[in-house]
C-alpha cells in the first residue's frame, strides 16, 4: 500500500490523477448522422451536434472528436485501451469557455486528444448527478474544484487524474501541450500504477460518500485519511499541495 501511494504521488505531481451489443444499433444510427454532418453547410461537427443541450451544442464544432456520456464512449474506450477525458462545464460558465477557445477550438491540442483520449462532454446542469459525483472526486484530490471539472479517468470510470480549468501552454501549471503526453507516456509505461491508483482513489470516494453524521471514527477512518493526506504531501517544501499549504476545512470534512 505505501509503495502504490508514492507511485500515485508522483503521478500526480508530475502531471499537475454496457455490452456493445445491446447498444449497437443505437451507436450505428450515431455514427451515420455523425458522418452526415461533417459536410452541413461547409462546417465539421462532432457527435453532439446530435445532442439537446445548449452547452454540449456550442462545442459541436469543436476539432476535438467528443463523445456525450453513454455506452458508446465507454466501449469505444475499452475497445482501443484508451483513457477517457471528461470535460464538465455549463453555458454561462466563463472559465470554460476560456479553456474552450484556448484548447477544445485548437486543432493542435484537439489533434492531441483525439490520439490519446476518447473525450467526453457533460453539460452539469444536463447532468447534475455525473458533475456531483466527479467534482467530489476533484475536491477530495485537489482540495477545490470549480468549472470546467476536468477529470482523466479509466474506461470503467476510475479517475486517477482532476483538475479545473487547464490553459493551452504550460506557465505556473501544466498545459494541455504537456499534460496530454505526459499522460500518453505514463499510461502506456506505468499503466499498472495508475490502475493502482485509480482503484485506490475510487474506494476512497466510496468511503466518505455516505452520510458523514452517521460515521464512526475507527482504524479503518483514521488509516484512509492518513492514505490520502499523504498523497498531497510534499516531501520537498513540506505542508498539503500548493498554497494554502495547510489541510483545507473541506478536504478535513471529506476525510471523516
Amino acid at each position: 500500500m505505501k509503495k502504490t501511494l508514492f507511485i500515485f504521488l508522483a503521478i500526480f505531481t508530475t502531471i499537475s490523477a454496457v455490452n456493445l451489443r445491446n447498444v449497437s444499433s443505437d451507436a450505428e444510427t450515431k455514427e451515420m448522422k455523425h458522418s452526415s454532418a461533417l459536410n452541413d453547410a461547409g462546417k465539421k461537427h462532432n457527435r453532439l451536434i446530435h445532442e439537446k443541450s445548449p452547452y454540449l451544442l456550442q462545442h459541436a464544432d469543436n476539432p476535438v472528436d467528443w463523445y456525450a456520456w453513454g455506452p458508446e464512449a465507454f466501449e469505444k474506450a475499452r475497445k482501443e485501451n484508451k483513457p477517457i477525458f471528461l470535460s464538465i462545464g455549463y453555458s454561462t460558465c466563463h472559465w470554460c469557455h476560456v479553456m474552450a477557445h484556448e484548447s477544445f477550438e485548437d486543432p493542435e491540442v484537439a489533434r492531441l486528444m483525439n490520439e490519446v483520449f476518447i473525450c467526453i462532454k457533460v453539460d452539469r446542469e444536463e447532468r447534475p448527478d455525473i458533475d456531483n459525483i466527479y467534482m467530489r472526486v476533484c475536491q477530495m484530490m485537489t482540495g477545490s474544484g470549480g468549472w470546467p471539472l476536468t477529470i482523466v479517468m479509466t474506461p470503467d470510470k476510475k479517475p486517477f487524474y482532476a483538475g479545473t480549468y487547464i490553459p493551452k501552454k504550460s506557465y505556473g501549471r501544466i498545459g494541455m501541450l504537456d499534460l496530454v503526453p505526459r499522460i500518453k507516456e505514463l499510461w502506456n509505461i506505468q499503466h499498472a500504477d495508475i490502475q493502482k491508483s485509480a482503484n485506490l482513489i475510487t474506494a476512497s470516494l466510496g468511503q466518505f460518500s455516505h452520510d458523514p453524521s452517521e460515521a464512526r471514527l475507527d482504524a479503518s477512518t483514521l488509516k484512509a485519511a492518513y492514505e490520502l493526506l499523504a498523497r498531497r504531501f510534499s516531501e520537498q517544501h513540506g505542508g498539503f499541495s500548493t498554497s494554502p499549504k495547510f489541510p483545507s476545512v473541506s478536504l478535513s470534512r471529506n476525510k471523516v
